[in-house]
């Protein structure tokens, strides 16, 4: 038994810090992958049909291989939570686990057919409905799926959150991170419909994976640190 909770905690651990690792990296591609059309542009704009997107390719695309890693590695992540929260509150972690596996499937499905099938197409002249799929589209479904899965992944963030204690400052604190990704993503997306109802373009997808993907950074060195008393705790249990 006491082995099993070991490799559990360990496994929390390696995962937490892996996903820490790979968000960082993952969000630095990312944000070198600024798209050639739609309100970020500035010059030389790529507009419908997007007939000349191979020009981007494969510089616009590298950050979503990257991405499937980062997915797994975050529902893995969710899973070790899920495993070491207290039987009183599993019901939130489960529900965790559920809008994890929602988030990872819409999103790997989304990055996986965007790099294996939009730059291929166009290689061999199959256009048709490329226009609706391609990431530069500001309303084609790329971005509908994107905004989709940062969405249920701020709510498998979201009911993680009470599984923390709040009771020291340290699980304090991660119920506070925990719970801003879902508060924030709501605040921007009521905003963004406000200003610019449905043609609000990629602003919000855009907002939505910042929020995310900089909020998971210090989520997961606190998980980490967390995990690691863990350890530590039950090494001096058991001495």
């Amino acid at each position: 038994m006491q082995t099993t909770k070991s490799n559990i905690t360990k496994f929390g651990l390696y995962s937490s810090i892996l996903l820490t690792i790979l968000t960082i990296i993952t969000f630095g591609f990312a944000m070198t992958a600024i798209p050639p059309s739609g309100p970020c542009c500035t010059g030389n704009c790529m507009e419908y049909p997007f007939s000349n997107l191979l020009t981007y390719y494969p510089g616009d695309y590298r950050w979503m291989y990257l991405a499937i890693f980062q997915l797994l590695t975050f529902l893995i992540f969710i899973i070790s939570i899920h495993f070491i929260a207290p039987t009183e509150k599993k019901i939130f972690s489960f529900v965790s686990v559920a809008f994890a596996l929602i988030s990872t499937m819409v999103l790997l499905t989304d990055y996986f057919t965007q790099f294996s099938v939009i730059p291929i197409s166009m290689i061999k002249g199959e256009t048709e409905g490329i226009a609706l799929l391609t990431q530069y589209n500001g309303h084609g479904i790329f971005i509908a799926l994107e905004e989709l899965g940062f969405i249920a992944m701020s709510i498998a963030l979201f009911f993680i959150a009470p599984v923390f204690s709040t009771t020291n400052r340290l699980e304090k604190s991660l119920r506070w991170l925990l719970y801003l990704p879902l508060i924030l993503n709501f605040i921007a997306f009521v905003a963004y419909s406000l200003m610019f109802g449905i043609d609000r373009s990629y602003r919000f997808e855009v907002a939505a994976i910042s929020i995310n993907w900089l909020l998971l950074i210090p989520i997961g060195i606190l998980i980490s640190i967390f995990f690691k008393r863990i350890i530590i705790n039950e090494s001096n249990t058991y001495e």
